[in-house]
């Protein structure tokens, strides 16, 4: 059956919620596809229930942290199954609620693998939809790593559905999964293990920061081994066994639980992308300035399907916002990605916003850098936190803020002020002159300056 559309939005994620719905208000007649339940990878799978597992974990460390200054931690442990049935109390409900949002916007909801069958058309299921514009928000999924045993793998998304948590966990990958559900585990429990081939971990974040985090998860019984290249995975007697490389010599590590944490691509092998004559390259699509495909104009794409900013939510929202006002009114809207902060919540978490100091050098820019491991400060000791500390990058002569990381107490909320100063170009000494309730984390920027 073929069925007309003014848009038709692979995904039911944040980027095609935002993009239908703003359609849907300019008139259109609007639908949306998805071969998963209603919600996408950030309320179902992604940041939503792992902030919840967090928290969590976040209340035991910091119980045990300040045990002998105030809280007795007797039998103080975190139960998986209540921590997961918690979970579930946000993301259950969310695939329905979804959908009842479309219908009630006049967005037509299909369930189903979308595919390609021609440059204004996909197909789900027995239905042709017809469409005027096409927006391939069809979310990412776990990078092939070409080992063997891959299949023995477990997924983030499996991770978050656990009914129990093995006791030894080895997690291939040092990136933003592997750092978080590192301290998650090892806070309920578990030996952790992280495998990450490069030479630190997070290397989206600042390494001298990095390495005091790395310091800290260390303390609390994470064994990261860095430089170290994952050669395959095998059932074993007892569970299963991980075979990698290290310094030219073969080392053998046993696990319950081996979790994919080495990165994520975007979904586009199901969509038969060719016959909507949809070009890519190196597994990512070839898009304009506008977030429109260079080779059919039909079709656009935005979050982590774009893959052209941050793989954040709030990312996503934006590419939504952008492709929707060139889709209805023409391209004249590009993203605008300036003063996006980034965090991992990791147990402290670590922020950063702007430029790295590497960066900054590579651009041959003057400026000056404040760095200091701040563990004696106010906002740490209060909680007995080690692990706190900052660097923040200053442009000599304009005094723009080019690049802030922090790590420790509210790191991840403190970040978005360096953001908002960044991304409307704020100087240093204005946002050094705000006056911040104190005491706060955000009370010690003017410190940082």
């Amino acid at each position: 059956m073929s069925k007309a559309y003014d848009l038709v939005a692979i995904g039911t994620g944040t980027a095609a919620a935002v993009a239908a719905s703003r359609c849907r208000e300019a008139g259109w007649r609007v639908a949306v596809i998805d071969h998963l339940p209603f919600g996408g990878t950030c309320a179902l799978r992604g940041c939503d229930p792992k902030k919840v597992l967090v928290g969590v974990a976040e209340a035991v460390e910091d119980a045990r942290r300040l045990q002998g200054k105030g809280v007795v931690t007797d039998q103080l442990a975190i139960s998986w199954s209540d921590l997961i049935a918690y979970k579930r109390t946000f993301t259950e409900p969310t695939p329905e609620m979804m959908e009842r949002s479309f219908k009630a916007q006049g967005i037509d909801p299909y369930h189903g693998r979308a595919r390609f069958t021609g440059h204004h058309s996909v197909a789900v299921e027995e239905d042709v939809l017809e469409a005027h514009y096409i927006l391939i928000a069809s979310g990412a999924v776990p990078a092939h790593l070409g080992i063997e045993g891959e299949e023995h793998l477990t997924t983030s998304t499996e991770f978050l559905e656990l009914p129990s948590l093995p006791k030894r966990i080895v997690m291939v990958g040092g990136g933003y999964i592997a750092a978080e559900f590192s301290h998650i585990a090892a806070s309920a429990g578990a030996q952790v293990t992280v495998l990450q081939r490069g030479p630190r971990m997070l290397p989206a974040f600042d390494a001298t920061l990095v390495d005091w985090l790395t310091e800290k998860s260390r303390q609390i019984g994470i064994d990261v081994q860095l430089n170290v290249q994952v050669l395959g995975v095998r059932k074993s007697s007892g569970g299963l066994s991980v075979r990698a490389a290290h310094d030219g010599a073969l080392i053998t590590i046993e696990a319950d639980l081996v979790v994919h944490a080495a990165g994520r691509i975007p979904e586009l092998e199901p969509l038969d992308l060719a016959k909507g004559g949809v070009e890519t390259e190196k597994g990512r699509l070839k898009l304009n300035e506008y977030l429109q495909s260079v080779s059919n104009p039909a079709v656009y794409a935005a979050g982590d399907a774009a893959s052209r900013g941050p793989p954040l939510t709030p990312v996503a929202a934006h590419d939504a916002k952008v492709v929707a006002a060139n889709m209805v009114h023409g391209n004249t809207v590009k993203p605008n990605y300036v003063g996006v902060p980034s965090a991992a919540f990791t147990i402290p978490p670590i922020a950063t916003v702007g430029l790295s100091e590497q960066q900054a050098r590579d651009r041959k820019l003057r400026f000056r850098v404040k760095v200091e491991k701040a563990s004696e400060w106010y906002t740490a000791r209060r909680v007995a936190e080690p692990t706190y500390g900052y660097k923040v990058l200053i442009e000599e002569g304009s005094d723009q803020i080019l690049g802030a990381s922090l790590v420790g107490p509210h790191a991840d909320e403190v970040i978005n002020l360096f953001g908002f100063a960044i991304r409307n170009g704020l100087g240093a000494a204005a946002l050094k002159d705000a006056i911040f309730a104190y005491p706060t984390g955000a009370s010690d920027i003017g410190y940082m300056l």
